[in-house]
């Protein structure tokens, strides 16, 4: 009897001391070591603005280095699997949005991550619709003007995506579908380098994120049909909803942070209330607003469902529309 209690009090001793360094390793996150967040994308475009505005306030309220680093290609996943791969430390966090973390997993037959069970979720940041957008020199100025040119110049209209499979891929897809058209495809790496293909004229269409699109727009460097949400945006209430032409249409997109499998949930919480608090700064928020982009914020859990939704969704979007990628 007295060795059954002796090795029952040797495992309990046991949990309480591997349990030790994670307890002590959260309670003294952060350090003076550099938290980084990875954008996947290039500058420019929704996802790094809004990192590029949380890191900056993130950095005033726990007193610690918050940078953003961009690491493009892949579609997104290069700086996915860099994360993912991570040390779950609290010094490595996503910027993660629609393209990589709920399209690549239905488009992708073989991905080095898993979208769900690597990452934990932190909370959800912003949605963002699109604009479809053109340059000023096209003789298109309505959606309605850009299907009939489309069916009159077979072949001939073109669309710029941030990149094959991304979000504007396929709510580009879907728009050819439900108007009855063939705009050709052309990926990029990230929305900031189409438009400026748009803005010379080499490729006719764009479908950015609103944030990306918003200051070209207000520049009158880009003309926007359409704006991709099922209602009219506050910050441009004269640019019509795709689905006012096309009844059914909703297509958006959206940003969150996300931290790799494992993270102490002491830093999940903390790093979720401080991101709710700087999203509900008033610059902040009117700097998002402005840019078309609707604030959420949520609880780690709320993310995570909203995630594996996504996925769901767009599954079948991919599906219809036969897009899939080795």
């Amino acid at each position: 009897m007295n060795l059954f209690y002796m090795i029952i009090r040797f495992m309990v001793l046991s949990c309480i001391a591997a349990a030790l360094p994670l307890t002590a390793s959260a309670q003294s996150w952060p350090s003076k070591q550099p938290i980084k967040i990875i954008v996947v994308y290039p500058p420019g475009g929704a996802s790094d603005v809004t990192a590029r505005l949380i890191a900056s306030k993130l950095t005033e309220s726990i007193g610690q280095s918050v940078v953003v680093e961009n690491k493009p290609g892949a579609n997104g996943i290069i700086a996915t699997e860099f994360v993912a791969k991570a040390a779950p430390d609290g010094y490595t966090l996503l910027m993660a949005n629609l393209g990589p973390n709920a399209i690549n997993p239905v488009i992708y037959k073989k991905l080095p991550y898993d979208a769900v069970k690597d990452f934990s979720a932190i909370t959800l940041t912003t949605i963002v619709p699109q604009f479809i957008v053109v340059a000023p020199s096209q003789p298109i100025n309505s959606l309605a003007e850009l299907i009939a040119y489309t069916k009159a110049n077979p072949g001939k209209v073109t669309f710029a995506s941030a990149g094959n499979g991304a979000s504007n891929h396929l709510s580009g897809e879907l728009f050819n579908s439900m108007a009855g058209i063939k705009m050709v495809h052309v990926p990029y790496k990230g929305d900031a380098p189409g438009l400026v293909d748009v803005m010379s004229g080499q490729v006719t269409v764009a479908l950015p994120t609103a944030i990306a699109a918003a200051p070209s727009v207000r520049s009158g460097q880009l003309r926007a049909l359409a704006v991709t949400s099922n209602k009219r945006l506050p910050s441009f209430p004269d640019v019509p909803t795709v689905a006012e032409t096309l009844p059914g249409f909703e297509a958006v997109s959206w940003g969150g942070i996300m931290a790799p499998a494992g993270t102490p949930p002491a830093i999940i919480n903390r790093l979720n209330a401080e991101i709710l608090k700087i999203l509900k700064i008033p610059e902040v928020a009117e700097k998002l607003k402005g840019l078309g982009a609707e604030i959420v914020g949520s609880t780690p859990m709320q993310f995570d469902a909203y995630v594996k939704s996504e996925i769901a969704k767009w599954g079948k979007v991919a599906r219809d529309n036969n897009v899939t990628l080795d």
